[in-house]
């Protein structure tokens, strides 16, 4: 008998085992027809996800941290606000030493006085303006703390969608390798195969095997993660029903709007804008310094026996003749930190600006990607493995091109993961109003030549 008859009666009798490696990743990417958009609710509308935030939110300690700050920056404003407290003084005057002569004596009786200072017009208003101010800033800081609570949950639920479709994807590779392994071993025994592809099939087995013990202990990392997060003990199972393919593309805002609203909510540019105004208010209240704060004062001295009580009123104040080296120090004092503070919140918003431009051309970037994976890519690679599994059965294609064709499917399913995953990520990200930089998409994985190198990528995944 010859080679090739011998090859193409072996390829003939181990087709149905090829079919059937190509019937586990059939369609693996798709969850519809190519080229049509997922049909399940948006990552922002996914019900799992809205109760993992929603108990993240109720339970998250710097959460409540951030409230508490908040009602004790406003426990200061009628503080600051308020009159200073009146001051009650006691005395005695007497006439000599050697005995108390009130009643006696026209100069000796008791004194009984009372003073209140009254703020010149307007400091108090301004007092309570800045700290009204430092409350509302603290108020900023609750709002980035739950946006960013928000976003880590999200993230991590992505992550954990992520890792379990690759393990998924894993386990069809070990299925495929396991087939592999059969394929080779029966050409093998054919005469018409080499040891070589049967050691080969068991090393790449063992290699899936360590990848999968890496996997497992990522998962468990990210469900520690989120239990973490809503306030449940670290190993509580979280169950998730659906893939990253489900999960439609974030829709492309227009770029004005986008940064529009990215201003309009960023919690540290509402900050900086505060701290400006804050600092309008501290340049007025030193302006009110150089007027004086009024104290006015009442008293009686009884003296008794044969002697009516006297009384007394008085108004003093201040004479700001120091003003050049501390009414108008602070005056410039706080409009230079006004100053900062405007360079602050435009530095701010150059930055979110950037940021946001940043995000749509990646997010546009991985949008076109994904709807190349699902309408051409994933298509084309399936097409590809078809067509050398029919040139295997009559002997035209090598056992090695079979593989690495199924390696380059199984890296293209991978890459299509990592690719919705990163989208997402952005997306988070723009509805985080986050000033942190983004990564770019990563490049799209190349299927590698025949041997160890190409069983290596389809093994890494």
């Amino acid at each position: 008998m010859s080679l090739g008859t011998s090859t193409m009666k072996a390829g003939r009798r181990l087709f149905p085992l090829g079919m059937t490696l190509i019937s586990l990743f059939g369609r693996v990417a798709l969850a519809q027809e190519p080229g049509s958009v997922p049909a399940g609710p948006t990552l922002a509308d996914d019900p799992l996800l809205a109760g993992l935030v929603k108990e993240a939110l109720e339970r998250r300690p710097e959460l409540a941290q951030a409230r508490a700050t908040i009602q004790a920056d406003l426990a200061r404003v009628p503080q600051a606000s308020a009159l200073p407290d009146p001051v009650l003084s006691l005395g005695i005057q007497n006439d000599g030493f050697s005995a108390i002569r009130i009643g006696e004596m026209e100069t000796s009786y008791l004194t009984v006085m009372a003073s209140q200072t009254f703020p010149w017009y307007g400091k108090r208003d301004l007092r309570g303006d800045v700290v009204t101010l430092g409350a509302r800033q603290a108020e900023a800081d609750l709002k980035r703390a739950r946006l960013s609570v928000e976003a880590e949950v999200e993230r991590t639920y992505v992550d954990l969608l992520l890792v379990r479709d690759q393990l998924g994807l894993l386990a069809k590779l070990e299925t495929l390798w396991t087939q592999a392994e059969s394929m080779a071993r029966a050409r093998y025994e054919s005469g018409d195969g080499a040891q070589s592809d049967i050691l080969r099939a068991q090393l790449e087995r063992s290699r899936l095997k360590q990848r999968r013990f890496a996997l497992e202990a990522e998962e468990r990392r990210r469900v520690a993660v989120l239990n973490r997060l809503r306030g449940r003990p670290l190993d509580e199972a979280i169950a998730t029903s659906r893939s990253l393919v489900d999960v439609p593309d974030p829709a492309l805002p227009d770029g004005t709007t986008a940064t529009k609203d990215a201003e309009a909510r960023s919690p540290e540019l509402k900050r900086s804008q505060l701290a400006v105004e804050q600092s309008g208010r501290l340049v007025d209240l030193a302006k009110k310094d150089y007027f004086p704060d009024l104290t006015v004062s009442a008293g009686v001295m009884p003296r008794w026996g044969k002697f009516d009580p006297m009384w007394q009123a008085g108004l003093s104040f201040s004479i700001p003749i120091w003003s050049g080296d501390k009414q108008s120090r602070e005056v410039e004092e706080n409009r230079m930190r006004g100053t900062a503070a405007h360079y602050g919140a435009d530095a701010t918003r150059q930055l979110l600006r950037q940021r946001v431009a940043e995000r749509l051309t990646l997010l546009e970037a991985l949008v076109e990607t994904n709807r190349l994976y699902r309408s051409g890519l994933l298509v084309q690679s399936e097409a590809t493995v078809a067509s050398t599994m029919a040139q295997y059965e009559v002997g035209r294609a090598t056992f090695a091109s079979v593989l690495e064709a199924l390696t380059g499917y199984v890296a293209d399913i991978s890459a299509f993961y990592e690719s919705i995953a990163a989208a997402q990520r952005i997306d988070i990200a723009e509805r985080e109003v986050s000033l942190d930089s983004e990564a770019g998409p990563a490049p799209t994985s190349q299927p590698q030549p025949t041997g160890t190198a190409g069983s290596e990528s389809a093994s890494r995944m």
